[in-house]
């Protein structure tokens, strides 16, 4: 079957080859015919080596499609049946998971030490666990997910990830109030979904920040308030907020630098949330005066901060009564043999978010 390959960390530039196979199918198992996959920055963070990640690795992890089969022990599956790849299935039984906090287990991180793909020179890890860069996967039966009929394969694919993790932000980690200020830093797939949560909240100024023109159109179209780029946050801030800061900063970009943007950006007694995945030798900094005297809020949000099975369920349901626009951050949509040109766009900023049709 085809894939999209990356040979070694720090390549950026896969190859598309035709003698992958889908291993690892056995109890608890499901094979899946991925159909639509989108392209996510933690894809090209994975491949860069800023998250870490075994080689040669197949990335993707943002997917849907069609179940072709299931092991022995899966129940509430069958083939044929309509799902989404969830890249971080909750075990039900550690103690994250006995907490509520299933976007805390550590179980599917396990799987990405083991290689679901193989080719004649040896062994392909998939990403995450996963790897949707691919005709076919096999996945734990967990990150199989059942998605209602009148849900497109790239929608779907969307909520696996990109939606769940910005909308969960503001609605689950962030808990957003109606009438507050919000400041997004990074409007990529991840921050528009951010801002859509932040509107769903009421939040009353929603100031988006990119260096991305594109991007900026792109977020108010997506219900931020008003746009700029990162030399214009200062004058937003001072407009906006009369200098004290803004309710809420998003940082969407997974940096230290921009983190430290965000933290001098909220007021006293705000909310700093970070979305973005970065380096684990990028580390952010404050001083312990500031942390005492600010009584700023710093929460981080791993894939939107709560139950991903029912965030999948409410952004589902926002979708079909519109308050979300799901289609509309689609901005590209490619073939496997163009991953590269999709690669390229995600890079410079030029698409949103790109549907990798299969």
């Amino acid at each position: 079957m085809r894939a999209a390959v990356l040979h070694e960390i720090g390549q950026d530039k896969l190859e598309v080859l035709d003698d992958v196979e889908a291993v690892g199918f056995g109890p608890g198992k499901v094979k899946l015919r991925v159909r639509a996959t989108g392209l996510c920055h933690s894809d090209v963070s994975a491949m860069s080596g800023v998250l870490p990640q075994p080689a040669p690795l197949i990335p993707g992890h943002e997917g849907a499609g069609e179940v072709i089969d299931i092991g022995d022990g899966v129940t509430g599956l069958s083939a044929g049946d309509r799902v989404l790849v969830c890249w971080l299935p909750a075990c039900g039984a550690c103690p994250a998971c006995r907490r509520g906090q299933t976007q805390l287990c550590l179980a599917g991180f396990m799987n990405a030490g083991t290689p679901n793909f193989k080719r004649p020179g040896g062994d392909v890890f998939g990403f995450a666990g996963t790897g949707t860069f691919t005709e076919e996967v096999v996945v734990d039966a967990g990150c199989a997910v059942p998605i209602p009929d009148d849900v497109p394969f790239e929608i779907a694919a969307l909520i696996g990830c990109g939606v769940t993790t910005g909308l969960g932000a503001a609605i689950n980690t962030a808990q957003v109030e109606a009438g507050s200020s919000v400041a997004v830093i990074g409007c990529g797939g991840v921050g528009i979904s951010t801002i859509q949560g932040a509107r769903v909240q009421g939040a009353a100024q929603i100031v988006a920040v990119d260096p991305v023109e594109s991007r900026r159109e792109a977020a108010l179209r997506f219900g931020a308030t008003e746009a700029v780029a990162p030399d214009g946050l200062a004058d937003a801030k001072q407009r906006i907020t009369a200098g004290e800061g803004f309710d809420y900063v998003f940082e969407v970009v997974g940096k230290s630098v921009t983190a430290r943007t965000a933290y001098e950006n909220t007021r006293r007694g705000g909310t700093l949330c970070i979305v973005g995945a970065g380096a684990m030798d990028d580390n952010f900094q404050v001083n312990m005066f500031e942390l005492f005297f600010d009584e700023k809020r710093i929460l981080p949000s791993m894939y939107g901060g709560g139950d991903v099975l029912r965030s999948y369920e409410r952004a589902i349901a926002l979708w079909r009564a519109g308050r979300i626009d799901l289609e509309s951050m689609i901005t590209h949509r490619v073939q496997l043999a163009e991953i590269n040109d999709a690669l390229d766009q995600m890079r410079t900023g030029e698409a949103l978010r790109t549907c990798i049709e299969l």
